[in-house]
């Protein structure tokens, strides 16, 4: 397979297999996102997913997956400090603010911070109509953050360092977004990164939350468990459609096309959870979705 995904690297075939990718990648984080809300803390929920892609993960790297060369593992330690650092600052956000509020602050952020990167990284460039589509795709995004926001009623005290907080969130986001299109494109096997990666991004949360983990009442370990091995696979195909994207194709394109998460995060929210979505949210998703469009298209 990797051979494949090296034949279809920079072609117009794997260009849509690459959009693909990242829009299911898109739907694939809300639903991982909508994971995480429910009974349990968000961070537990998030420690258990973790630990099931751990353990997933760690026969398909000592096993299945040819191991990595030496000039990659200073590759995936970086890796690992950066998500860290993005796995605190997210924790710091959703501490301050609503989730409503913060969420599309962070994804609206996320890809002008890429575009920007891989101009400088990877020497991308957007046409005039990809930089309109994508001023059309933020603007829509903090649309909602805004429209969100009127409907506030708690947490306002602590309004201004959630959404400081958000956008140092959302330039994380960005960061290991193109550090990690670096470290794949790196990696002889694409999938030995994406194994090794999983198992090694799988230690840090546990650790964090262990004390909250060991304070679970025996009932909850079971459900817990199903919410961790569902999540992990969902993080599986999210993490690794995204990471194969931007191995294929242009990272900023994909990183703009996986922000429609926000648009999935609020048909789930109306679907799943009976969450209301009313004509301005609608015209803001519509927003969203025009500008992934004229990303898309916009270069062809």
């Amino acid at each position: 397979m990797t051979e494949w995904i090296d034949q279809i690297t920079g072609t117009p075939e794997g260009a849509r297999i690459a959009s693909a990718l990242a829009l299911s990648a898109a739907f694939l984080h809300a639903l991982f996102g909508a994971l995480q809300k429910g009974r349990h803390d968000p961070w537990i929920s998030r420690a258990a997913i973790d630990i099931c892609y751990g353990l997933m993960a760690l026969p398909v790297a000592l096993f299945v997956v040819p191991w990595p060369e030496p000039a990659l593992w200073p590759v995936l330690a970086g890796a690992m400090v950066i998500h860290i650092a993005y796995k605190l600052a997210q924790a710091m956000t959703y501490q301050r603010g609503a989730y409503t509020v913060v969420y599309p602050v962070v994804r609206g952020s996320a890809p002008f911070f890429a575009v920007l990167a891989a101009m400088v990284i990877f020497d991308e460039r957007f046409n005039a109509l990809q930089w309109a589509g994508l001023v059309l795709l933020v603007g829509g995004i903090f649309g909602l953050a805004g429209h969100n926001l009127r409907k506030l009623t708690v947490g306002r005290d602590t309004l201004v360092p959630a959404l400081v907080w958000a956008m140092v969130t959302g330039g994380m986001v960005a960061l290991y977004t193109t550090y990690d299109a670096w470290g794949i494109r790196l990696a002889q096997n694409p999938f030995t990164f994406l194994a090794w990666f999983f198992l090694l991004d799988s230690l840090f949360m546990p650790l964090f939350t262990l004390r909250r983990l060991r304070a679970l009442p025996r009932s909850e370990i079971a459900p817990l468990a199903a919410r961790g091995t569902f999540g992990a696979l969902v993080a599986f195909a999210s993490f690794g459609s995204i990471m194969l994207a931007t191995r294929i194709d242009d990272v900023g394109r994909a990183a703009v096309l996986r922000e429609t998460s926000t648009v999935f995060a609020a048909l789930v929210g109306w679907v799943v959870l009976g969450e209301k979505v009313g004509a301005r949210r609608a015209a803001l998703m519509a927003l969203i979705a025009l500008g992934a469009l004229v990303v898309e298209f916009g270069a062809r």
